[in-house]
């Protein structure tokens, strides 16, 4: 797969530090920065790789900043992205299965370097169940970022 990943000035190390990982699973990375701790905005980092996930350039997005809280929110603005706030294996694999997300976002202050690890490997290798009452929630979720959501 090919993965798009950003991260803040909260996040950039934890980033820093999963994309060998990543890489060690097999697939690409495409970092989108930041590398420095120097104060940057969250949305600034959340939209280029939700915009390579929704445009087919990435299969998934990562995000990370100090707790993920503010990733996952901007992330969740963008039509098409279904970013889903992750701190345990249970939830890695059940967002997957259930939710069919394809962003996932993590806090460097909330999780470390090996917690991580296992998050992003369980979540990549965890299909959707593809379930009739999964496709029919997933519907009704789309139906809602249609109806609410400003189309460019």
């Amino acid at each position: 797969m090919n993965i798009a990943i950003g991260a803040d000035h909260a996040g950039y190390r934890l980033k820093d530090e999963l994309i060998p990982f990543i890489e060690s699973l097999g697939h690409q990375v495409h970092d989108v920065g930041c590398s420095c701790g120097q104060s940057v905005d969250y949305p600034d980092y959340a939209l280029p790789v939700c915009d390579l996930v929704t445009q087919g350039k990435a299969d998934r997005g990562i995000l990370i900043c100090g707790t993920g809280i503010g990733m996952s929110i901007a992330a969740n603005k963008m039509p098409g992205i279904r970013c889903a706030l992750t701190h345990d294996l249970f939830s890695a694999k059940a967002t997957r299965e259930h939710n069919d997300t394809n962003v996932l976002a993590l806090g460097e202050r909330v999780v470390g370097p090996g917690l991580a690890q296992e998050i992003i490997r369980v979540w990549l290798e965890t299909p959707f169940s593809d379930g009739e009452r999964h496709r029919s929630r997933l519907g009704k979720v789309q139906r809602l970022e249609e109806r609410y959501a400003l189309h460019p």
